[in-house]
């Protein structure tokens, strides 16, 4: 048996209590319900993988993602950390509608790879970068709170600002991003309808936002993942970059967004594909010219931090949206990125992902 190969797999709930709803058009999440992954190598070492799967998002639960990785379970064992991508595509053939237990597996196992290669997993992925400059959500929610809580982001040194729209008030989600904008008029404005929009009731907001001289930076999935002509009408003729989100879950939907002419932008979330898939998301945008974003779910620090080195190895990721660490009531990891207002910096990890389970 070769010290790498895979030993063991676990899974256990990890339910992570968040200083408040994490509100996004389809519904809210109070508890961050996900799961923690460890494989164990021949020769002891261990890694740890995040699932965080977000039911208003697309679906999956927790006891249905707990369900598959235990179903894939006996694929891992055994395995040869070093045939990672051999371990993917069986995971993509069984499981591939779990997404984030894809994640929280090949996390796991990358993680126990470059953990025993003495080689921080930014380093792997490219090394074309260590550092990063995320934004920070503002959720759904009630127009008095939204001021108050783009203050709350100047304050910690953080200048993008992400605002989730389209829950079903198109002048409440015009009088939340005045408000926004009245006490952050420098701040690039990221807004994020996860599908909850038709394209019409964008452009009109889009053209209110305009009459009050207020520039949006980016689009991001105002329309559901399923319309195309949406996306493509956006494109044309919002005047701004669109990013694709739940449109953009797959290598094959990427490439049919490329063949529609319907994004400028792929957010790019391990969460949605696993870390194979990903790469080969990433590549087909760079081809087609696409710029890159770098997202998640409502994730701890340890899957944040995987996102973050996955974009600062490859470079080029010009959105990034790791913020949801910072909307958790604790944290029961020990390492991870080094946050200084909006930078994340993985120049401190010396192998793996550098995150592991408080004792």
């Amino acid at each position: 048996m070769s010290a790498t190969t895979i030993r063991n797999l676990a899974v256990e709930h990890l339910d992570i209590p968040l200083h408040a709803p994490f509100g996004i058009a389809g519904g809210a999440q109070e508890i961050a319900r996900n799961v923690l992954v460890t494989v164990e190598l021949a020769d002891g070492t261990c890694g740890y993988g995040e699932a965080a799967p977000f039911p208003a998002f697309n679906g999956e639960t927790q006891e249905s993602t707990a369900a598959a990785i235990t179903q894939a379970a006996d694929l891992v064992r055994g395995a040869d950390a070093r045939a990672w991508r051999v371990i993917a595509n069986s995971l993509r053939d069984t499981i591939g509608h779990a997404g984030s237990a894809r994640c929280a597996i090949e996390t796991a196992v990358l993680d126990a790879l470059t953990r025993r290669a003495g080689m921080p997993l930014y380093v792997f992925f490219g090394g074309a970068g260590h550092t990063l400059e995320t934004d920070m959500t503002i959720t759904t929610g009630p127009v008095e709170e939204a001021g108050a809580a783009a203050l709350d982001i100047l304050a910690r040194g953080i200048s993008t600002i992400k605002v989730k729209i389209g829950g079903g008030d198109l002048q409440r989600d015009l009088e939340r991003l005045i408000a926004i904008h009245a006490v952050a008029p420098e701040s690039p404005l990221i807004l994020d309808g996860n599908g909850g929009m038709h394209a019409d009731a964008v452009l009109e907001l889009l053209g209110a936002l305009h009459m009050q001289h207020i520039r949006v930076a980016l689009l991001e999935q105002p329309v559901p993942g399923d319309d195309l002509d949406g996306m493509r009408r956006l494109v044309q003729w919002s005047g701004t970059q669109v990013a694709a989100d739940e449109s953009a879950s797959s290598a094959a939907q990427v490439l049919r967004l490329v063949q529609a002419g319907a994004a400028h932008v792929i957010n790019i979330k391990l969460m949605k594909c696993g870390v194979a898939e990903a790469l080969d998301i990433a590549a087909i945008a760079r081809a087609a010219g696409l710029r890159l974003m770098i997202g998640g779910m409502v994730e701890s620090i340890l899957a944040m931090t995987m996102s973050a080195h996955f974009a600062a190895g490859q470079g080029g990721f010009e959105f990034v949206d790791l913020d949801t660490p910072m909307f958790m009531a604790h944290n029961p990891f020990s390492g991870g990125f080094a946050q200084h207002g909006a930078r994340l910096d993985l120049s401190g990890i010396g192998a793996g992902h550098g995150v592991v389970p408080n004792p």
